[in-house]
């Protein structure tokens, strides 16, 4: 039996889905349950965030190139910070003013860039 305050299934596997109008973000529960399964990202006032560093700038545009892809193939954009050698991706659901399952999909997806 799935523990009810842990989200179901590989966040990775899912699509993002637009958020209608009324959609209430996610309690905290829900936010803190997603969150067990993305080591380094952190809940920051009403967003998630990870700071992402590189040896070099070429390596962070690399990367955030990878986050452009994924952000138009999810129509879900992050805000990026991006520098020589890091870059920043805070995600939010700006439509409900909160955390959306959304944020945590791309977040998976942003994670598995990086496994290998």
């Amino acid at each position: 039996m799935a523990d009810i305050d842990r989200p179901e299934g590989d966040l990775a596997s899912k699509r993002c889905k637009p958020c209608e109008g009324g959609t209430k973000p996610l309690n905290r529960v829900m936010v803190e349950g997603y969150l067990a399964d993305l080591p380094g990202w952190a809940l920051v006032e009403d967003r998630i965030e990870k700071a992402f560093p590189f040896k070099n700038f070429h390596e962070t545009m690399a990367f955030v190139n990878a986050v452009a892809f994924i952000a138009h193939r999810e129509d879900h954009h992050p805000d990026l910070e991006v520098g020589y050698k890091a870059c920043k991706v805070k995600y939010s659901t700006h439509a409900i003013k909160g955390l959306s399952e959304n944020d945590f999909i791309c977040a998976a997806k942003i994670e598995q860039l990086l496994k290998g």
